[in-house]
C-alpha cells in the first residue's frame, strides 16, 4: 500500500503537485525527520495535523501553519516543500516536511477529467433532487390550495353561524334583561307600598301607645295625690298617738320609719312620672319593690297587732287608741290592695307592648325574606349572562385560530452551504496490483 498526497487549487485548475510514499520511502523519511509513528498510523496523524492547521487559520496568531515553498516556478517542474510548522514563543518547530513534485500534462489531464466527471455526477444528482423537489412542491401547492378552499368554505359557514347565533343571543339577552328589569321595578314598587303601610301602622301603634301612656300618667298622678293625702293623715294620726300614749314610744319610732319609707316611695313615683321612655323597665322594677313592701307591711301589721294586744293587756285605759290604730291598719290594707291593682295593670301594659314588639319583628323578617329572594333572582340572571358572554368569546377565539391557520402558508427551509477551502481525502488504486491512499489539498 502506498500513500499518495495530492495538492490542488480550485482557483488554478493546472496547479497540481503529487507525492507517492511507499513503506520503504516512509522508513527513510522517519529516520531523516525523527518520526515516532509507523507507516499504518502515519496517514491519520498527517490528517490530524492538517485539521489543526485548518482550525487555526482564522486566528490572528495561529499555532499550526501549513507552508508550501518552492525555489522556482511550477513550469520548471521543480519540487516544492510542504511543511507543517508549530509556532511557539521559542522557535518555529517543523513537525513534518514533504517534497512534492509538480504534475505532468498527462496527470493534469487525468485530474481535470476526474474533476469533470465528479462535477457531472453532482449536476445529475442536483437535477434529480430539483425535479423531486418541484414535484413535492407542486403536490404541496395543490394540497394547500384545496385546503385553503375548504377552510374558506368552513370560515364562511362559521361566520354565518356566528352572526345568527350572536343576533339570537343578543335579542334573547335583551328580552330577558327587559323582563328582569320590569320584575325588579314591580318588586320595588310592592316593597315601597309595604314599607309605607308598615310605617303608617307603626305610627298609629306609636300614637296609641303614647295615648295609653298619657292616660296611665294621669292615673299615676291621681294615685300620687291620694297617697300624699293619706301620708298627711298618717302623720297627724302618729302625732296624736305620740301625745296620747307615752308608753308606746317604740311603736311611734317604727311609725316614723314607715313615714320616711312612704316619702321615698313618693319621690320614686315622681321620677317615674317624668321619665316616659324608660317606663317599662321602671314598672318591672316597681313590681318587685311593691311586692317586697307588701310583705314588709304584712309583717308590720302583724307586729302592730301583737303590740296592740300587749298594750291592751298592760293598759286597759288605751282601748280607744287601739281602735283608732286598727282603723289605720285597715286604711293601710286598702292602700296595699290599690297598689296591687296598679301592679296588675302595669303588667298588662308590659305584656301588650311585648306583643306589639313581636309583631313588628315578624313583619321585618318577612321583608328581609322577600329582599333575599329578589337578590338571588338578580344573581342568577347575572351568572347566566356571564356564561353566554364566555361562550361568545370562545367562538370568536376559535374563528381567529382558523383564520390564522388558513392565512399562514407552508414554509420550507433550504440551507445551502458554500465554502472555498476544502481538504478532501480520496483513495484510489495506483495500478491493478497495488493499493494507494490519496490526500488532496485545495488552496484558494
Amino acid at each position: 500500500m502506498d500513500l499518495v498526497v495530492r495538492l490542488t487549487d480550485d482557483a488554478d485548475l493546472y496547479f497540481l503537485y503529487n507525492l507517492v510514499i511507499s513503506e520503504e520511502d516512509f522508513q527513510s523519511l522517519k529516520v531523516q525527520q525523527g518520526l515516532l509513528i509507523d507507516f499504518t498510523s502515519f496517514p491519520q496523524k498527517f490528517i490530524d495535523l492538517l485539521d489543526q492547521c485548518i482550525a487555526e487559520q482564522d486566528k490572528d496568531h495561529p499555532r499550526f501553519l501549513l507552508q508550501l515553498s518552492s525555489t522556482s516556478s511550477a513550469l520548471d517542474h521543480s519540487p516544492a516543500s510542504l511543511n507543517v510548522v508549530e509556532t511557539n514563543a521559542f522557535k518555529h518547530l517543523t513537525h513534518l516536511s514533504l517534497k512534492l513534485l509538480p504534475g505532468s500534462d498527462v496527470e493534469v489531464k487525468k485530474y481535470l477529467a476526474a474533476c469533470l466527471a465528479t462535477v457531472k455526477q453532482e449536476k445529475e444528482q442536483l437535477q434529480q433532487r430539483l425535479r423531486t423537489t418541484e414535484e413535492d412542491l407542486s403536490r404541496q401547492l395543490s394540497y394547500a390550495q384545496q385546503t385553503l378552499s375548504e377552510k374558506s368554505r368552513e370560515l364562511d359557514k362559521l361566520r354565518s353561524e356566528w352572526t345568527s347565533q350572536t343576533t339570537s343571543l343578543s335579542s334573547r339577552h335583551t328580552q330577558d334583561l327587559t323582563a328582569e328589569r320590569e320584575k325588579a321595578l314591580e318588586i320595588q314598587t310592592k316593597l315601597q307600598q309595604q314599607n309605607d303601610q308598615l310605617r303608617r301602622e307603626l305610627e298609629a301603634a306609636h300614637q296609641r301607645s303614647t295615648q295609653q301612656l298619657q292616660v296611665r300618667l294621669s292615673e299615676l298622678e291621681t294615685s300620687n295625690r291620694e297617697l300624699t293625702e293619706k301620708k298627711y293623715k298618717s302623720d297627724s294620726t302618729i302625732r296624736d298617738l305620740k301625745a296620747k300614749v307615752l308608753g308606746l314610744e317604740e311603736e311611734s319610732q317604727r311609725a316614723k320609719q314607715q313615714v320616711i319609707s312612704l316619702r321615698r316611695e313618693n319621690g320614686t313615683l315622681d321620677s317615674e312620672c317624668h321619665d316616659k321612655e324608660r317606663l317599662i323597665n321602671q314598672l318591672q322594677t316597681r313590681v318587685a319593690v311593691l311586692e317586697q313592701e307588701i310583705k314588709d307591711k304584712d309583717q308590720l301589721v302583724l307586729r302592730t297587732k301583737e303590740v296592740l294586744e300587749a298594750t291592751q293587756q298592760q293598759k286597759n285605759s288605751v282601748e280607744e287608741t287601739s281602735e283608732s290604730k286598727q282603723l289605720q291598719i285597715g286604711k293601710l290594707e286598702a292602700t296595699v290592695k290599690s297598689l296591687s291593682e296598679e301592679l296588675i295593670k302595669a303588667n298588662g301594659i308590659i305584656k301588650k307592648l311585648q306583643g306589639d314588639l313581636k309583631a313588628l319583628v315578624g313583619k321585618i323578617k318577612v321583608k328581609n325574606t322577600v329582599t333575599v329572594s329578589q337578590e338571588k333572582i338578580l344573581q342568577e340572571t347575572t351568572e347566566r349572562l356571564q356564561r353566554e358572554q364566555r361562550e361568545l368569546q370562545e367562538t370568536q377565539q376559535k374563528l381567529r385560530l382558523k383564520e390564522e391557520e388558513v392565512t399562514s402558508p407552508p414554509t420550507q427551509a433550504c440551507t445551502v452551504h458554500t465554502g472555498q477551502n476544502r481538504a478532501s481525502q480520496t483513495a484510489s488504486q495506483q495500478d491493478p496490483h497495488s493499493e494507494a491512499v490519496f490526500v488532496s489539498f485545495s488552496f484558494d
